[in-house]
Order: C-alpha cells, then sequence, then structure tokens
C-alpha cells in the first residue's frame, strides 16, 4: 500500500468504518453515494475523434460511466493520454453527473505492460471482439500488478479531486472487462494449470489491488462487477463449488478493506426469460448492505431480441428495468442502474427513461 497524507489516510480510516446496522426498513443514508441513472459510454478511438458526450446533456441521467482500454490512456509507459478523460470530466462537471471509471486492463494491456510478464493467449470471452486470440497477463503476476499499480497513481494524482469522480471499478486480476471473469471453459483449464492458477493466488491479487485502490483513491467509491473464480481448487482439481467460494472471499474482503465505500455491482441486466440472471440477483441481495448497481447487458435498440423482447427496444429496455429495480427480500433496491449511450440518446426510449429515473425518487 502506498504512503497516505495525513488528512488522505483519515478519510480512508473513516470510509473504511463499519456500516451500522440501518433502522428496520430503511437502507444506510449517504448524501455522497452513486445513484439514478447512469449513462455508459463506450470509448472507440478507431471510429471517434473524440468521445461523445451527448448523453450527458439528458437531464433523467445522474452519471456517466466510461469503458476504455489502458492501451488506449498510456501506450508509452509513463506518458498517459488523458485528452479523453479530460474531455469527460469536463463535461461531467458542467453538467453536474457523477462520473464512473471502467479501464480495462487485462487483455487490454499496452505491450510496454506485458515485457517480461507471463501470459497466456485465450480467445475473447464476450463483448466486441468475441473469439479473438490475445495474450492475458496472469492476474497475480507482481510486475503486471505493479506497472497497473503506477497507472493508478498517476490517475488518482490527476483526478481524484474532481468533485465529478464518484466511483471507479477495481481491475487488474480481469480480463476482458472490468468484471471479476476469467477465461473459463473447458480448454481454458488446463493453461491455468499449467500456469499454476489457485484459488489462493487469485485471491491474494485482489487483496493487493484493493489495498492500492483504498490508498490512491481515499475520496472514491470503489466498484467490483462480479463474476465468479474459476472451478479449480488449491490442488488444481476441478470443484464445481470452487468459484462461487472464490468470488464469495473476494467479495468479503473487499467488504472488509474498503468498508462503506465499497460498491457492489453486476454487468448482465436483461428480460430474456430464456436466460436466468442468478450473479444479477445475487448482487441485488446484497442492496441495503452495501451499495450496489446493475448494468444492463447491452443497448436494447441494437439487440433488443439480446434484451428479451425482440422487435421492441423500448419494452425490452422497459422490462429489463423493471427486472433490475425490483426489491430484494429485505425491501431494499439497487443504488444506480447503467443504460447504454445508444438508448439514452434514442427519442423513442425517453419515456422509459423518465419511467426509470422516477423509480429512484420514489
Amino acid at each position: 500500500m502506498h504512503a497516505l497524507p495525513a488528512l488522505a489516510f483519515a478519510l480512508l480510516l473513516m470510509s473504511t468504518a463499519p456500516i451500522a446496522a440501518p433502522a428496520q426498513g430503511r437502507a444506510p443514508i449517504d448524501a455522497a453515494a452513486p445513484g439514478g441513472l447512469v449513462v455508459v459510454i463506450e470509448n472507440k478511438p478507431q471510429r471517434e475523434a473524440a468521445l461523445d458526450l451527448r448523453a450527458l446533456n439528458n437531464p433523467l441521467v445522474s452519471g456517466v460511466a466510461l469503458q476504455i482500454h489502458w492501451s488506449d490512456l498510456e501506450p508509452a509507459q509513463g506518458k498517459p493520454d488523458w485528452s479523453r478523460l479530460d474531455q469527460l470530466f469536463a463535461a461531467a462537471e458542467a453538467s453536474k453527473k457523477w462520473v464512473q471509471l471502467l479501464i480495462f486492463p487485462g487483455f487490454f494491456s499496452p505491450a510496454w505492460a506485458l515485457e517480461g510478464v507471463g501470459t497466456e493467449s485465450f480467445p475473447i470471452q464476450y463483448g466486441p471482439g468475441k473469439g479473438t486470440l490475445l495474450s492475458l497477463p496472469m492476474p497475480w503476476n507482481e510486475s503486471y500488478l505493479n506497472r497497473w499499480s503506477g497507472f493508478l497513481r498517476l490517475l488518482s494524482a490527476r483526478y481524484a479531486k474532481s468533485p465529478a469522480f464518484r466511483v471507479i471499478a477495481a481491475d487488474g486480476p480481469t480480463s476482458v472487462s472490468a468484471e471479476m471473469t476469467l477465461p473459463g471453459k473447458p480448454a481454458d483449464m488446463k493453461k491455468w494449470r499449467d500456469h499454476a492458477y489457485t484459488p489462493r493466488r487469485y485471491i491474494g491479487a485482489w487483496q493487493k489491488i484493493f489495498q492500492i485502490y483504498g490508498a490512491d483513491f481515499p475520496l472514491q467509491y470503489i466498484s467490483l462487477s462480479v463474476g465468479s473464480g474459476l472451478d479449480l481448487n488449491d490442488k488444481g482439481r476441478r470443484d464445481p463449488r470452487e468459484g462461487k467460494r472464490t468470488r464469495q472471499a473476494v467479495i468479503d474482503m473487499a467488504m472488509s478493506l474498503l468498508g462503506r465505500r465499497f460498491v457492489l455491482q453486476n454487468s448482465d441486466l436483461h428480460a430474456n426469460p430464456q436466460t436466468q440472471l442468478p450473479a444479477t440477483e445475487f448482487v441485488m441481495g446484497y442492496s441495503g448492505r452495501v451499495i450496489t448497481g446493475l448494468q444492463m447487458r447491452t443497448s436494447a435498440k441494437n439487440a433488443s431480441e439480446a434484451m428479451g423482447v425482440p422487435g421492441d427496444p423500448p419494452l425490452a429496455l422497459r422490462k429489463s428495468i423493471d427486472k433490475g429495480m425490483q426489491a430484494n427480500a429485505a425491501g431494499y433496491r439497487i443504488n444506480y442502474l447503467e443504460i447504454y449511450e445508444p438508448d439514452v440518446l434514442d427519442e423513442a426510449m425517453q419515456p422509459v427513461l423518465r419511467y426509470g429515473a422516477s423509480l429512484f425518487t420514489r
């Protein structure tokens, strides 16, 4: 963990204090907590000269979450290109929106960060480029994590004091996104065994990451987007229960280290009745205990079938919102809901967005 100035250290101690049990029927209240509808913007450097931030002008939106690759921010070591983040924070501050940064290392680490690092080739599991073979650094590799930590220090020095900067995703022992997912098909398991994967090593990498984030971003909430660990035990044997045990160990550790600054998120919300949502419901079950958020699986405008209602994007989005905004068994709902930019910009979606935003004010 990095050394902290006295004031930052005091803030960190305050932010990691245990959360008092809420009164019956009421969740803990924190005016600075992330909340409301959030627009998800994807950085597309091959197609766009700058970020398209028109969605921040929508008054129904409370926050903005940017998905961007580490390799696009620091192509040369120690020489980051902040142009897009500068643009984002300026627009967010002007429009009074809060910011979540979703910066993807893993498959999308710059080439210099992988020099001398143990890597393995895996196909991208999902999202853009699905199936493409790329080099993935081992999640626990010390050189890789130290280089990622160096970038985080630069990021903190530039933006940590921005009034708009509210949430940063904890990444590092990750692969294709901010989710704690690793390639886990049967063909991948031999590769993980060859690299001596164990739940202990993986959990240890997350412990280091939470300590780094807790120190470098003392004024921010820190989100973890759930997936699961691999179904390999510490002896390298298949165990169908191990992935969930590993996930729980990582979450418990984050709650212990980060306290009330911890945010639990899932990024696969949809209304398709043919697909179960165990991870989504798992996160919803934590509402009232920690800050929780859900992100749509994709844009309903661009993929209404994947969202559960073929041919009717507004209805697909409405049903997905209804699914994500259900109260859990304790009567609590999620704090924020992330919707992709095409849906926020689409005129036909505005009544659905108004409905979604109204659920956070009741």
